[in-house]
């Protein structure tokens, strides 16, 4: 996907709805909110933090509302695009201009600004993982006393990589493979993932 550097270039890309964006952003722009762009699509702030996402796709346009689980729908207008995945996130869609009620997508937007300013918002699930560790590592620790405190000094993050790095090997072979091959890094204090990371 081509990279956005601003709202017009969007809309100018999406020119099978640029009519209908326009409106939908004229619309937004009479708020308080600052419009942006993020991940390539327009995207309104109140306070740094997101707010509304203006969308467009091959066979309909909209409104994302980013806290929308909080918004009342009296009009039933909102849809969860992911059922059981997306928490918050709520879209507004539309097939065409005609679809927009400019009053009613007012009063839902100015609801989302409400709703932010109150802190209403989903926040991220912080429920550690368990670091669950295959008895294949534990045995090695089990022998080598200095592995198992270079191991448990590394994030729980870094911990649950080497453990599911080695849980995932179907083969015995490859377990020991890479068992020998985490030794080392572990002993280094260093994540199975790092050498990407600082790319």
């Amino acid at each position: 996907m081509k990279k956005i550097y601003s709202v017009e270039e969007y809309i100018e890309e999406n020119e099978h709805f640029g009519e209908a964006l326009t409106l939908l952003r004229d619309i937004i722009n009479t708020t308080e909110c600052e419009e942006t762009i993020k991940w390539s699509a327009p995207t309104y702030t109140i306070s740094k933090k997101n707010v509304i996402g203006l969308g467009a796709f091959k066979n309909h346009f909209g409104i994302w509302f980013f806290n929308g689980v909080f918004l009342k729908d009296e009009h039933k207008l909102l849809v969860n695009a992911q059922e059981n995945k997306t928490k918050g996130l709520r879209q507004m869609r539309f097939k065409s201009i005609s679809d927009i009620d400019r009053h009613i997508v007012l009063e839902y937007i100015k609801e989302a600004i409400e709703n932010q300013k109150l802190g209403k918002e989903i926040k991220p699930d912080r429920k550690k993982k368990e670091v669950v560790i295959p008895e294949e590592l534990e045995a090695l620790f089990i022998e080598n006393t200095d592995l198992k405190g270079r191991f448990e000094v590394l994030t729980p993050y870094k911990q649950r990589e080497y453990c599911d790095y080695i849980a995932n090997a179907k083969r015995e072979a490859t377990k020991q493979a890479r068992l020998e091959k985490i030794v080392p890094m572990i002993l280094q204090n260093i994540g199975l993932n790092d050498k990407y990371k600082n790319c």
